[in-house]
């Protein structure tokens, strides 16, 4: 097959994933790991409106190509052909500066079977920033192009590549200036998250400017501060787009989607409220997975807990009773109780 040819296929594939408004699961570092992908992606599949894709948390790229037991790390979906096992699309985000050094890295994880690659610019973390990753890069315009100009020459050309960006770093003066980057540097679709590095994840989020992005000639993705329907509209109507990637939202009320596209649900009944009662099952199998040690699961696991009582007053009731445990046999017993 050669390059025009691949290039057909990819202008195809982009034209079919966005025929629809798509729905995603954002990239959240220490949270929407697979384990938690496994979970989330299932409970949309169940409720009858599956996320289009995930992205994955990103992977960092500093000083080589890396090893492909990172990449199963990261992102294990990749030994079944990068889905979850509801069928639900893996995309690889990766983070970085070197442009090369991101383009090799790229290209390998496409030879493990990455079917898209994304590009992070949004992580607002300091020690990531310090390091000269994430959303740092939005001073750096020029970097950001070179970086995504790379990875695009590098994979196969019927593989589609992405962008995630916030407003800006410290400020927004640089948007069109970012705006122009994204242009030039032959990414297929943006993300932006409404916010910049500085404004963090404090509300509120400022769907409007991502108005100003809709020039570009590809489809634009909103986030940031999507946690109920009524959210989902105003962003889509603020932000003039009908694709949204949903994040800490998503995770407190894992039936958000449905609820953002009730409309469009599949299921026979058209339920797409997930009650506490059913959510039980799914925290019991997240108790139940992979980790390096019990301490670790039951850690990411209260992780969630945590954000669930934002959603659920009967997760606000189980916090209290299981904060202190330290055993997971316990906290699954309490889980238990809690559906009675």
């Amino acid at each position: 097959m050669n390059n025009s040819q691949q290039l057909q296929i990819r202008q195809k594939t982009i034209q079919n994933l966005f025929a629809n408004p798509v729905r995603l699961l954002a990239p959240m570092e220490g949270l929407t790991d697979p384990l938690m992908r496994q979970i989330l992606t299932q409970i949309a599949s169940d409720l009858g409106r599956p996320y289009d894709w995930s992205v994955s948390e990103f992977i960092r790229v500093t000083q080589h190509v890396l090893p492909a037991h990172v990449f199963y790390k990261y992102v294990p979906e990749l030994r079944h052909d990068a889905k979850t096992a509801c069928g639900t699309p893996i995309h690889i985000q990766l983070l970085g500066s070197e442009a090369q050094l991101m383009a090799d890295n790229a290209a390998y994880a496409c030879a493990l079977g990455a079917p898209a690659i994304d590009i992070n610019f949004g992580c607002p973390a300091k020690t990531v920033n310090s390091h000269r990753g994430g959303s740092v890069l939005l001073d750096e315009p020029e970097t950001m192009y070179q970086i995504i100009s790379a990875v695009r020459q590098a994979v196969p050309a019927d593989i589609p590549v992405s962008a995630k960006i916030r407003l800006g770093y410290t400020d927004t003066s640089l948007m069109d200036d970012i705006r122009g980057a994204i242009k030039d540097s032959g990414a297929d679709w943006l993300t932006v998250h409404a916010r910049t590095k500085t404004q963090g994840y404090k509300p509120p989020a400022y769907w409007d400017k991502i108005q100003s992005f809709n020039a570009l000639d590809i489809p634009v993705i909103a986030n940031g501060e999507i946690w109920n329907a009524e959210h989902a509209q105003n962003c889509m109507t603020q932000s003039g787009t009908e694709h949204l990637m949903l994040g800490r939202g998503a995770v407190t009320r894992p039936d958000l989607i449905a609820q953002v596209d009730r409309e469009h649900s599949q299921t026979l009944n058209n339920e797409t409220t997930l009650l506490w009662q059913d959510l039980i099952a799914h925290q019991i199998k997240f108790l139940q997975g992979t980790a390096k040690s019990d301490i670790v699961l039951v850690g990411r696991y209260k992780q969630w807990l945590a954000m669930l009582t934002k959603g659920y007053s009967e997760a606000k009731i189980l916090w209290d009773s299981i904060k202190r445990e330290k055993n997971k046999a316990a906290i699954i017993s309490a889980l238990q109780m809690s559906a009675q």
